[in-house]
């Protein structure tokens, strides 16, 4: 994993957005112990991790509040939600028609669907190292992992429809 310090050690999310579902409440917690099970993440000139990571998706951006292991913050990065519209639309539809595709035991279909979901969670991931390159250092696993917990922050879909599929 590199540097110990450079890493988060804790996570919450925050979406007033939406209501969660009990299944919302497992995704959510799923891909946090995602997250935290193995990460990189490296604030450019700073050595104040491990990091605590509340991540706030309310209106139009996305507000990484960051602090350190004892919870004294140390910055907010805050990003606009628009650009990352798209990769997030494309890959919800994915996963719905995925989960047709299960539905329907069709192992060509499931296959097929799921290289293109997978193309999308790789875009809006790569989408995210790139909006936060000027600050942070990460992984494409944990950028991965963070763009899964942008999807659960912003989508209602989400909270409602239990996909089991985030990562």
């Amino acid at each position: 994993m590199g540097n110990h310090r450079n890493r988060i050690s804790a996570v919450d999310v925050v979406s007033s957005q939406v209501e969660i579902t009990r299944e919302g409440k497992v995704e959510l917690e799923t891909a946090i112990a995602d997250l935290l099970d193995e990460n990189s993440f490296e604030l450019i000139g700073r050595d104040n991790g491990p990091y605590r990571l509340l991540l706030d998706g309310v209106g139009p951006r996305l507000a990484f509040h960051l602090s350190d292991a004892e919870g004294n913050p140390i910055l907010v990065l805050i990003l606009s939600y628009t650009p990352f519209k798209r990769a997030i639309s494309d890959y919800v539809f994915a996963c719905e028609a995925l989960c047709s595709a299960v539905a329907a035991s069709d192992p060509y279909k499931i296959e097929t669907i799921d290289m293109s979901r997978r193309a999308y969670h790789n875009e809006g991931s790569e989408l995210l190292r790139d909006r936060l390159s000027s600050k942070v250092r990460l992984d494409l696993r944990t950028a991965r992992q963070l763009f899964t917990l942008i999807i659960l922050c912003r989508t209602p879909s989400f909270w409602r429809v239990p996909l089991g599929i985030a990562s």
